[in-house]
């Protein structure tokens, strides 16, 4: 069980026989009345988020999720591999049940995979994720670090957003969590 007091970004619950994560939570204590928290809550499954308030004290089932550290072997059109890291067996996935961030997966990185209901329904990537840039707009002369952004294509064939100046082929961090770059690897 989960309760309104334990609420921080990230925290799992079970609400309406689906599992949510929270992505935003602000406890409230208002001049009358009883405490409340206002929650962002994001479904695993469908990716759908929902505002709800919650009154303070309520608590809430943990979903029974399964985390399997596996490792990523490579991809087939939409069928990601992997194998379990402790029995070497190996799974394919759809990418629709990965979830948002399986356009980041670099061959043989290590990431959490979350089962729910005996379906995968996440991947939980390493915090940071290196990944080559391999198409974006040329920088030109007196673009900045403090300037806007472009849109840059990495290896995995996602798009990020990158500072103007990034070239082809460098090397840059990105946070997984927000999807986010966060410098140039040298």
């Amino acid at each position: 069980m989960i309760s309104t007091a334990e609420f921080r970004n990230g925290a799992r619950l079970e609400l309406d026989g689906e599992p949510y994560y929270i992505v935003e939570f602000q406890h409230v204590k208002p001049g009358k009345g009883g405490a409340f928290v206002r929650t962002k809550l994001k479904a695993y499954r469908t990716g759908s988020v929902i505002d709800r308030t919650f009154r303070s004290g309520e608590r809430f089932e943990e979903p029974d999720l399964e985390e399997r550290t596996m490792q990523f072997l490579y991809a087939t059109g939409d069928a990601y591999t992997f194998m379990d890291t402790e029995t070497f067996e190996q799974f394919t996935y759809d990418k629709q049940q990965l979830g948002e961030n399986a356009d980041l997966l670099k061959e043989n990185v290590v990431a959490k995979i979350l089962i729910y209901d005996h379906q995968p329904i996440a991947v939980e990537l390493p915090i940071f994720i290196e990944l080559k840039v391999v198409d974006a707009d040329p920088g030109v002369r007196g673009d900045t670090a403090s300037g806007g952004t472009k849109p840059a294509v990495v290896e995995t064939g996602a798009v990020i957003k990158v500072p103007l100046y990034l070239e082809v082929g460098e090397v840059i961090k990105i946070d997984s969590r927000t999807r986010e770059y966060v410098e140039r690897v040298r």
